[in-house]
């Protein structure tokens, strides 16, 4: 079958020819119905041998949704032919926190990050994938798989951090959404869905910003050139009760740092290498700062229904198998609206 597999540290993804996987006791063959391209899957690309511990090579694609093709030996709980979305940090499954369902806290892993689809071990971005147990597999029902795909991460990452904030976002509160691609467009619908919060989106790229307005901001700022006092006024005057960075270098962590309310949230899922300022006068008091991580199983779930209910809509771009690698170099290059989704 065809897989698009990191092959190298340093080097492009490249689509290969490899065997077509087996599931074996306990497990579930997916027959790939779609999976998502994510800025993750480039920085795996881009970082050195040693940064994580991953064994090359492996197929790329954590956002997958497929149909079920095969069972190993022993696996009940699922169906042939069952239409699923696969939930991507796959922990041990025994640990406390794998118990609630909190895979992407796996103490197993002991702190280290990955460890789950296409990050370590084969994702979606191929004609099949294995899963090692079907408590890894949510039901999508009806759902269109290319339009499901990316709410494995784009939707569930946004949602995961919204609801950790939803006590501060009270009526006549606000929220800045920095970055508006894949996961911020997502973050600015789950915002309109779940709250009466004002909502600001920063980004560099003007067809974002249209995204943006579309997804339902009250505020769209162009960021070159702009200053956290534009920001805070745009937010209300006092800042913001959550700044949701989906960007993650040192300009927009800054940036977040300095327009963040008193007693609000920042919650950093881009992964852009930057340091944020925490220090003494640099952030408002009582401002927890969190890496966000994904979510958890139940929330996944949770964020499918509101797809079904029509609240969360992605921006899909798809594409063939065969033109997954050029589409990461339209992803790097920013020239990309919304999700891009290979449908095998």
């Amino acid at each position: 079958m065809r897989a698009v597999q990191l092959i190298a540290w340093e080097r492009p993804a490249e689509l290969r020819d490899v065997p077509r996987p087996e599931p074996g006791p306990g497990e579930v063959l997916l027959e790939v119905r779609a999976a998502g391209l994510c800025h993750s899957d480039l920085h795996l690309m881009h970082w050195p041998a040693g940064t994580l511990p991953y064994e090359l090579p492996f197929t790329l694609g954590h956002e997958v949704a497929g149909t079920v093709a095969e069972l190993g030996e022993g696996t009940d709980g699922i169906r042939v032919g069952d239409s699923v979305l696969v939930y991507g940090p796959w922990g041990c499954g025994r640990c406390p926190r794998c118990s609630l369902g909190e895979e992407h806290l796996c103490q197993a892993k002991n702190g280290r990050p990955g460890g789950g689809c296409g990050l370590g071990r084969d994702g979606g971005l191929a004609e099949y994938v294995v899963l090692p147990s079907p408590r890894l597999a949510v039901p999508i029902g009806d759902l269109d798989p290319a339009a499901a795909a990316p709410l494995a991460d784009a939707a569930l990452t946004p949602y995961h951090a919204i609801k950790r904030a939803l006590p501060v976002l009270r009526p006549g509160s606000a929220a800045v959404v920095i970055g508006v691609g894949g996961l911020g467009h997502v973050a600015v619908q789950l915002l309109r869905a779940l709250t009466a919060c004002r909502i600001v989106a920063v980004d560099l790229r003007e067809d974002a910003l249209r995204l943006a307005a579309h997804a339902g901001a009250d505020v769209t700022l162009h960021a070159d050139g702009l200053t956290p006092g534009e920001v805070r006024a745009a937010a209300g005057g006092r800042g913001a009760e959550l700044v949701l960075d989906f960007v993650g270098v040192d300009a927009t962590l800054a940036l977040a740092a300095a327009t963040v309310a008193a007693g609000g949230h920042v919650s950093i899922a881009g992964v852009g290498g930057g340091t944020f300022p925490m220090r003494f006068g640099a952030v408002p008091p009582e401002t927890p700062v969190i890496i966000t991580n994904w979510g958890t199983r139940s929330e996944l779930a949770e964020v499918v229904e509101l797809a079904r209910s029509g609240a969360v809509a992605i921006e899909v771009d798809r594409v063939p198998l065969e033109a997954v690698p050029a589409a990461y170099v339209r992803l790097e290059a920013g020239d990309v609206r919304g999700r891009v989704v290979a449908v095998p």
